[in-house]
């Protein structure tokens, strides 16, 4: 089949990646001017797949498709033609005295939302001095058995290269301005996909919701696991990555500006940061990042399928842990449309 994609984000490399590995004639639309122009809000992301911790804003078909994308990644990961690091070995939760009862509210929800054997693990200080001896600060922790996290700019490269092996064609610097099922700007094929985040306006209703994050060198700091502070105006997450970086972030505010990190975001963030890895003080910013998560009214996903067409759009801050299981439904909705065409 001629497969035609708008956009090269997270959502437009998978697909193309997979399609391409099926046979299909694929291609590929996007704005931006090359593979490695930054500007999808797939690049701006720590990478974390936390299905169990973001169930504190999510419902419990996000936190299944979560689980699900957990078992999709390593596959995905061992078949790129570039090394991607991914862990799967748990994450924090942790929280100051001061926080523990706005900790133990968020605590007891996750508890009451997560699936029967997947709840939050209490752990001693001691067993958290084990896990993490870098950690000094918080009194109180919490570990996330079945969560991880992946390299998210190793992940968009290589998913870019792959896809380029099996024969898609890029058209960068091509913004779609119409689809319609079989057609992209009036181009035919035989099926569409529209994962353009913002640009899908105004087609759907989707809006920018301002990320900030902030990559740190920071040799002889040892952390083995995301981490996220539970603290009660902001949730801080710090992830490890190789080359002694740790990735803090993030921000999340109703805004589609597009400036650099605000002074009070800079404050926050790294005090909160510190204040959990005192050891950071001597870290080095390398960069930081802005970015906008396209989100629909609800915050949650929307899988929109009809004869010739699919839409994925609204993945807010889920987008590298919902983005496997979404296009596995993707291509199954659309094998049956497919399927009656072929007969």
């Amino acid at each position: 089949m001629s497969i035609g994609i708008a956009g090269a984000g997270l959502l437009g490399r998978l697909l193309a990646w997979q399609l391409s590995g099926a046979g299909h004639r694929v291609t590929v639309f996007d704005p931006a001017e090359g593979p490695q122009a930054r500007g999808a809000a797939g690049w701006t992301a720590a990478g974390m797949l936390s299905p169990l911790a973001e169930l504190e804003c999510a419902n419990t078909e996000l936190a299944r498709l979560g689980l699900r994308s957990l078992a999709l990644w390593p596959r995905i990961v061992a078949e790129l033609p570039m090394p991607v690091d991914l862990r799967i070995d748990g994450s924090l939760l942790l929280a100051h005295g001061s926080d523990l009862g706005a900790a133990r509210r968020l605590v007891d929800l996750l508890t009451a939302k997560a699936p029967a054997g997947r709840r939050p693990e209490p752990l001693t200080p001691e067993r958290l001095r084990e896990l993490e001896p870098a950690v000094h600060g918080p009194a109180h922790a919490w570990l996330l058995h079945e969560e991880g996290r992946i390299h998210t700019v190793q992940a968009m490269q290589a998913l870019a290269a792959g896809a380029s092996e099996r024969g898609v064609q890029w058209c960068w610097g091509e913004a779609v301005h119409g689809i319609e099922p079989g057609r992209i700007d009036g181009q035919p094929y035989d099926w569409v996909f529209d994962v353009r985040g913002l640009g899908a306006r105004p087609e759907l209703p989707v809006r920018g919701v301002r990320g900030e994050i902030f990559w740190l060198h920071a040799p002889g700091v040892v952390l083995h696991r995301p981490l996220r502070l539970l603290h009660p105006r902001w949730r801080v997450y710090l992830v490890p990555r190789p080359g002694d970086l740790i990735v803090v972030g993030a921000s999340e505010i109703e805004s589609e500006d597009r400036s650099p990190v605000s002074v009070r975001s800079t404050l926050a963030l790294l005090s909160a940061a510190h204040s959990v890895l005192p050891e950071l003080a001597e870290a080095r910013i390398v960069h930081s990042e802005v970015n906008l998560r396209p989100a629909l009214p609800d915050n949650l996903p929307r899988l929109d399928v009809m004869p010739g067409l699919t839409r994925i759009n609204g993945l807010f801050r889920h987008g590298w842990l919902l983005a496997p299981a979404l296009v596995e439904q993707a291509l199954a909705a659309m094998a049956p449309h497919t399927e009656a065409d072929l007969a």
